[in-house]
Order: C-alpha cells, then sequence, then structure tokens
C-alpha cells in the first residue's frame, strides 16, 4: 500500500515523505477522522511528530487533491481521502458520525442550481442531518 500512497504523491508532484505516508495511511481506511484523531495515529508510528507538521501535510494533501476537507455546520473539520467524486455526507444530530451519501445523479455537479448568478458550477455540496440508526434506536428504547 506504501507504494500507492507513493504513487499518489508524485502524481501530483509532491515530494514523498514519511510524515506524508503516515497521514495518507492514517486516512485509508477511516473517513471524517478529525485532525486530533490523525495526530494520534500518526504520532503512533512517528512519536515525534508535531502537531503542526500534521496540519501542514493536511494542507498540502488537501490542496493537491489526495484528501478531502469536510466540515458540517458545527461539526469541526474533517479529512476522508475520497475523492474524484461529487459524493455528499449524512450527519447525526446527536452523536456527529459522519456518512458517505453517493450523488444522486453520479456525475459532478449531481445537482443544478436555479439560477447559477453566471457561475460555472462544477461541484455541488449536500449535508443529510439526521438521526443515524443507533441513536434512533437508543432514543426509541428510552
Amino acid at each position: 500500500m506504501t507504494s500507492d500512497f507513493e504513487a499518489q504523491l508524485r502524481t501530483v508532484s509532491l515530494r514523498v515523505t514519511r510524515h506524508r505516508l503516515a497521514v495518507l495511511a492514517a486516512l485509508r481506511d477511516r473517513p471524517h477522522i478529525d485532525t486530533e484523531t490523525v495526530i494520534a495515529l500518526v504520532r503512533a508510528e512517528h512519536p515525534a511528530v508535531s502537531h503542526q507538521t500534521v496540519y501542514d501535510v493536511l494542507r498540502a494533501l488537501t490542496e493537491a487533491g489526495l484528501v478531502r476537507r469536510i466540515q458540517p455546520a458545527g461539526a469541526t473539520a474533517r479529512y476522508e481521502s475520497r475523492v474524484g467524486d461529487n459524493h455528499h455526507h449524512a450527519v447525526c444530530r446527536w452523536c456527529g458520525v459522519i456518512t458517505d451519501v453517493d450523488c444522486a445523479v453520479g456525475a459532478a455537479p449531481c445537482l443544478t442550481a436555479s439560477d447559477d448568478h453566471g457561475f460555472r458550477v462544477d461541484e455541488a455540496e449536500v449535508v443529510y442531518w439526521g438521526t443515524c440508526p443507533g441513536c434512533a434506536a437508543a432514543r426509541s428504547s428510552r
């Protein structure tokens, strides 16, 4: 898997570093994680890495398009490695869990604005708010 990460970094002209590889590995199987969780996961392998280094890596990966930063209203910023499509998110109002929701149409921007005011729209961001199944079950058993 490391060679896949190395190839991703080289494809976007980013230097391959152990910190970038560690951040990509942290995001691989953990969608929608916050910065503190990324820092903890990276520090498990690289104890001396600073908060600032992880922030810098996340910013570089986001700007390069390898990572997506999402921040639903009232929530902390989260990061995911699912990029390249125009998917959306569902957020639980009670526990804050975030899940991916595939685009209803399937091609970016997947929604057409009623009036685009002259913009060339290339992405639509939708956040579905509600109650996740776990919280719904817990609330109904009260």
